[in-house]
């Protein structure tokens, strides 16, 4: 019971310190993207922005800059690019749902990733279809059988070839 208790405090302590912009006025956008939960971890954020996939106000940033409230992310997660508005800064990395106060994703970013999903469900990739991957032994033989067989073409060749 202790256990669960101190964990309850802990998130509701983090939640609390979870700051507005007059409290605290910058902090590292690799910071912040792990507290607003972007990436499991600091590491995750320091090589995706230098993998050039994070932009602050349309520009290429690296992991040290101070990002403030009201800074526009663009931030590109597999195939969806996100772009979210800061709304407030964290010092803590907290539960989801307080986490996701920390930013505004821009109407045109929700409309885009919607979009996207509807793509994905009406054109489903092809490697999404192998359900069984590699063949067994026992479906190359079968494989190897039928490539043994003769073909039509072979025996039409036989025919028409004239023979004796």
């Amino acid at each position: 019971m202790p256990r669960q208790k101190n964990a309850q405090n802990s998130r509701l302590a983090a939640a609390a310190h979870a700051t507005s912009p007059d409290e605290t006025t910058t902090m590292r956008l690799d910071k912040w993207l792990w507290c607003a939960r972007f990436f499991k971890t600091r590491g995750l954020a320091v090589e995706e922005i230098g993998k050039g996939r994070v932009m602050v106000n349309g520009q290429l940033a690296k992991a040290a800059r101070e990002v403030r409230a009201g800074d526009l992310l663009s931030i590109r997660q597999g195939t969806a690019l996100r772009e979210v508005r800061i709304e407030a800064l964290s010092n803590y990395r907290g539960p989801a749902p307080v986490a996701q106060q920390l930013y505004a994703e821009t109407p045109a970013s929700q409309a885009r990733r919607e979009e996207l999903a509807k793509q994905r469900q009406l054109a489903p990739e092809p490697a999404d279809e192998l359900r069984h991957g590699r063949p067994t032994k026992r479906d190359r033989r079968q494989i190897d059988q039928l490539r043994q067989q003769p073909t039509l073409d072979a025996r039409w060749s036989a025919i028409h070839g004239g023979g004796d």
